[in-house]
Formats: C-alpha cells, structure tokens, sequence
C-alpha cells in the first residue's frame, strides 16, 4: 500500500525541513602535532586554520575543500581543494598545487620525515568511492571498467607523483610506518565497492612499490595505526555493515606478521576511532550506551575515561591538546579546542533557536541484553496530555543513534509535536561486539523484540498515545520498517525508505553482496532459507499497518552479479 501525506502537512514538514538542512556543517577538523594550531573544513565554506584560542584566524579556501594533513613539524598544512566550484580537487600545500592529475583523491598524509605527502588515488574517477555513493548509469559490458583506488606517493620538494601500490588491489584504509619507509593498508582485488567486506591488512614497502597481506580478518577490519616505535600495527575489527561506519574491538599485531592481540576483550563499548598516544597507550573514541566517549588506555592493562557526554563528536589530538567538531540533539555542529573536556569554541556559524524539546536517554532490558535508545521530546509537553510518536529505526545493522544534532525528519516531527523514539536495538554499536553481532542470520527476530520492549518502555513512562504510534526508516531501517508491518499491528502507519524487501532477489541484483555472506552466514545459493525467514515479502498476507514505501530514482545498484559471485 501507498500513502500520501495530505498537502497541508506536506508543506510543514517540507518548510521544516529547508529550516533543518540549511545549518552549516563541518567535514573534519585537525590539530597540529605541536598541539598549537588546528584546521577547520567547513562545507561548503572553506578551509581555516586558527591558534588554539582561536585567535590568528586566516581563512585558506572558500569552496568544498577537504583532506586536512599537518606535517609532522607543525609548519605546513595540506589539504584537498579546487578552484572551481564541484571541480578537479588537487593535493595543495601552503596554497600551492603540488598535483595535477585527473580523478579522485582522498585522504593525503604526511610521511613523518616530511619529504611526501601519500594520498588515495583513483584515476579517471568519474565519482568518488564507496558502497554508498549513487553509482554511474551501467551501460556496457558488466565489469568493463573498475575503478582502482591505490595509493600514490608524491615527493613535495620536486612534486614528483609514483603509485605504490598495484593496480588489481583497492586500497581503503593506510598509515604510514615511523621510519617512511611502510605503509599499512587495508586492501582487497576487485571491486572496490563490493570487496570491502573481505579486505585483508597488508604492508606496503614504498621503495620497491611491493605489497605483502599480514593478516586475514575474521571480520571487517579499518583504520590501521603505526606504533610510534614501529614495531606493531593497531586496527579496529568488528562485524560492520558499512564501509565509513567504523565499530568494534582494538586489535594490534606485529608489523611483520603474527598472531593478533584483542586488546578491549569483553569491552561494553564499541572502538570507533584512536590513535596513539605512546608505543604503550591509545587514546581511544567510543560509543558507549549511546554517549560519545575519549578513553585513555594502556596496553598493559587499565582505562580511563576522560570524557563523555550525551553528544556526538569528531576528534583530533595531539601534544596535550584537542580539537573536535561538537554537536548534541540542542546544539548544532561547531569546532572546539582545547584539553579534552575543557574546550573553548571556537566557531559560531549556526545561532540557531531550537523548536523542539529535550532528548532523553532510555535503557530497558531484553532477552538477557542492555538496551538503549534516545527519545525527542516535543517542546513545553504537558503531561497531562497524550501526544503521537513515531518510531525511527536506523539503517545499517551496524550503526547507533548517538546525540548528533538531528539533520532528518525526527526533528521536523518532534518540532510538529511527536514524540520521536530512535532505539540501538542488538546490532548496533554501543553495547560491545557481542550485542553488535547478536543479530548475525536473525535480520527482524531479536532486533525488534529489542525495540517493541523499548516502545512499551517508553510508552509506560512517557505521556504518549498508544493507539498513535508510527514507524519510519531508511535502508537497513527501511527493511526493519517493512518487516515490522508483516509481524505486528502495533503501528498505525510506517514509511519505508530504501529497504529490502525479498534477501533473495536482492542478492542477485545488486554490487554489493559480500556485506550479506558476514550476516546471513552463507550466500543465498548454499542457505536460501536464512535469506527467505526474514524477508518481509514472504509474510506480505499479514500487513495490516498503512505504509508508505519510498525508493531512490538513482538507486542503480541493481544489476545482475551471480555469474560474478559464483566465477
């Protein structure tokens, strides 16, 4: 069934949602390794670089330029930008290009002897990279080209560019070793979009441009670090659905090869980011229960949390000090400095008045699990109403709700007076592997037992209507929407934005089907039951819930794979 919204309604949400989009926000901040100066990559807005204090503020760019690198001395800032609006993007340093080439760059870093600056590279990119990028018209032979993401080295006093890596391998993540003389590189042939899900660690060695894998995951595996003593690599692994939504446990392993070190075993978090601090401690970026956190850790055993808070933010540290871009459900994204904990702000592009009201953090048990999930108020409720609420379920699997300043449609309904409940059902991140992975070849079993507990949860301490409750998600949540309406009447209405409706027939059709082997537990040709018990098609009779399903005119990446999966 389809519905549409009535057009008075329509026309509110739409204003509310030009009002939502139009706050400006940050693509990454980064601070000198002195711990003096930080950058800024505004969208849209150009690159700043100011003192800690904000003080000696220069704006470098104007346009939506990016890739922020200090160089190891604290002297030079590269960063990714083009002259033109949405044009070729160069590697620059102190305003001068040293590239010229044509195609996608990315993520440039400073060798720490500070002679080359080594960046992602795919030539004659007609997009940039990733499984979630709306993918080019495919017309032609299936798997006439592919686009090879490798890493390219250019020497900054004569700016001359070579390619380090082969052409048969698409390189994700790397680091460079202490000495410049390595590269750690998550990496995998083929397809970049797809083989993601299957990339193994591997060594570069930059003078002969060889590579060598050091390690085969058990599951996915991202941001590798070099020890500053050289002698280990750290990476975060975990089960993760998306390429970009980084969760799950600390790992090291020697550089040269060995066995693997978990060391955040039975962590009731999930590792989203680090870096060293020494070659025995690492500052670390979790999601714990919903929070964001900074947690100081010692390889010889022992944590301490230095900060957390009911916020979402992206960090950067170094020599003592910190930037961070800082956003909450009340507070729109900004850049702050300073020790962590004792930021100061240090810009203050969106003045913004918020028309909703507070958020809450609940946590309910279910089926031996913690749960926990964040509910947006509507503003100046009375309690001795009822009021509607809406049920958002996130995409993913694995992902959470964290309290980021809301940029969709929950803060359009909570600002129409909907209570807004987003929950971090098993699957996500925040809970520790165990809970992240407790939804591997049970897609819509425990998952939404976790989120009708919190609905009843919420429910029972909160004043909301329970013959007016709804449900509404987008990709894995679109699926979770769809799925819902086949298994229970609770809901009076549910959208359904870019979901799945039959695993099976999604399996053959689409670019990326090695993200499904890691959660159904085999491909649907060996274990076609697993992909058919959750698929909503299959219970379609029992919907009784009005739903409204919405797909992406875009939405390309349906194309015919098995001869390639099966060889």
């Amino acid at each position: 069934m389809v519905i549409h919204y009535p057009s008075r309604m329509h026309a509110i949400l739409l204003l509310a949602a030009l009002d939502i989009f139009t706050v400006r926000t940050f693509h990454q901040v980064a601070i000198s390794p002195n711990g003096k100066r930080v950058a800024w990559a505004e969208r849209d807005h150009g690159i700043t670089v100011a003192d800690l204090s904000g003080t000696n503020r220069k704006q470098l760019t104007t346009g939506d330029d990016e890739g922020l690198a200090w160089s190891s001395d604290s002297a030079k800032l590269a960063y990714l930008a083009s002259k033109e609006k949405r044009g070729q993007r160069q590697l620059i340093v102190d305003g001068n290009p040293l590239t010229g080439v044509k195609g996608y760059l990315a993520e440039p870093q400073w060798s720490p002897d500070g002679k080359s600056i080594a960046f992602l590279l795919i030539e004659n990119a007609a997009r940039s990279a990733g499984p979630l990028v709306a993918m080019s018209r495919p017309i032609g032979l299936i798997e006439e080209h592919i686009d090879e993401q490798r890493i390219a080295i250019v020497d900054v006093a004569s700016k001359k560019l070579r390619i380090v890596t082969p052409a048969n391998m698409y390189i994700y993540h790397f680091d460079w070793s202490p000495d410049s003389k390595q590269i750690a590189a998550v990496a995998a042939p083929g397809s970049g979009d797809n083989n993601w899900w299957i990339a193994q660690l591997h060594v570069v060695d930059v003078a002969s441009a060889t590579m060598k894998p050091i390690y085969k995951p058990e599951y996915q595996i991202a941001s590798p670090r070099w020890s500053p003593d050289g002698t280990h690599i750290a990476f975060i692994e975990g089960l993760m659905s998306d390429e970009g939504s980084t969760g799950g446990d600390l790992f090291t392993i020697p550089a040269t090869g060995g066995e693997r070190r978990n060391v955040t075993p039975n962590l009731k978090a999930s590792v989203t980011s680090f870096r060293w601090l020494s070659s025995d401690s690492l500052l670390l970026g979790e999601i714990v229960e919903g929070d964001d956190a900074l947690v100081r850790m010692q390889l010889g055993g022992g944590s301490q949390t230095l900060w957390r808070g009911a916020e979402a933010i992206q960090w950067s540290f170094a020599n003592g000090n910190s930037a961070v871009i800082r956003s909450s459900f009340r507070a729109a994204p900004e850049v702050w400095a300073g020790p962590i904990g004792q930021w100061k702000q240090l810009t203050k592009v969106n003045m913004l008045t918020i028309s909703w009201g507070e958020a809450h953090s609940i946590r309910w048990r279910n089926d031996n699990f913690d749960v926990q999930g964040w509910l947006l108020a509507p503003a100046n409720v009375d309690p001795s109403k009822k009021y509607p609420m809406v049920v958002c379920i996130h995409g993913g699997p694995a992902s959470a709700f964290v309290a980021s300043w809301p940029r969709d449609q929950n803060a359009e309904l909570a600002s129409h007076g909907y209570f807004v409940f987003m929950p971090n059902p098993r699957g996500s991140y925040g809970e520790g592997e165990t809970f992240t992975r407790a939804n591997v070849k049970d897609f819509g079993g425990g998952d939404l037992r976790d989120i009708m507990a919190g609905v009843d949860a919420v429910v029972k301490e909160y004043p909301i209507d329970p013959n007016r409750v709804g449900v509404w998600g987008w990709s894995y949540g679109g699926f979770m929407t769809m799925w819902t309406v086949t298994q229970t009447n609770r809901f009076h209405a549910a959208v359904a934005g870019a979901g799945v409706a039959n695993w099976q027939s999604y399996y053959g059709e689409n670019d990326i089907d090695e993200w499904m082997i890691p959660y159904f537990g085999a491909t649907v040709y060996d274990d076609p039951a697993v992909y058919a018990k959750s698929a909503p098609i299959n219970f379609i009779k029992n919907a009784k819930t009005v739903i409204r399903i919405l797909a992406c005119a875009k939405d390309l990446r349906r194309r015919h794979t098995a001869r390639r999966l099966r060889g």
